[in-house]
């Protein structure tokens, strides 16, 4: 298990999210990112989590909505890698396949990508 602090943590994600293709992140449209230290049920299972309405089903999205939500989860990542390194990959990974759930892909097809 690794140990990093919380600006730390989110620093490095935000490095991550910033070395993405442009032509990944532009798209993006309402949706913001955050970093929490856990889910809401305390558990360590899941790393990232995609809250709001993919591109593919917009037609019932509305003017004014609250953006959706990226959240990229601290201590899980930290639960599952041994360094730095590794953690980067990690959190690369998460964000791929968190903003491919924004872009309407579902987690089988991810699978079928190796993003999941």
């Amino acid at each position: 298990m690794l140990d990093m602090d919380a600006a730390s943590f989110e620093a490095l994600v935000v490095d991550e999210l910033d070395q993405l293709p442009d032509d990944m992140v532009d798209g993006l449209d309402n949706v913001v990112f955050v970093v929490q230290d856990r889910p809401e049920d305390g558990s360590l299972d899941l790393l990232g989590l995609y809250d709001g309405w993919a591109l593919t089903e917009r037609d019932r999205y509305g003017a004014g909505e609250l953006p959706d939500r990226i959240v990229v989860y601290r201590e899980p990542h930290l639960a599952v890698c041994d360094s730095v390194s590794a953690l980067r990959d990690e959190v690369h990974t998460t964000l791929v396949h968190e903003i491919a759930h924004f872009y309407g892909i579902d987690d089988e097809r991810l699978h079928e990508l190796g993003w999941a």
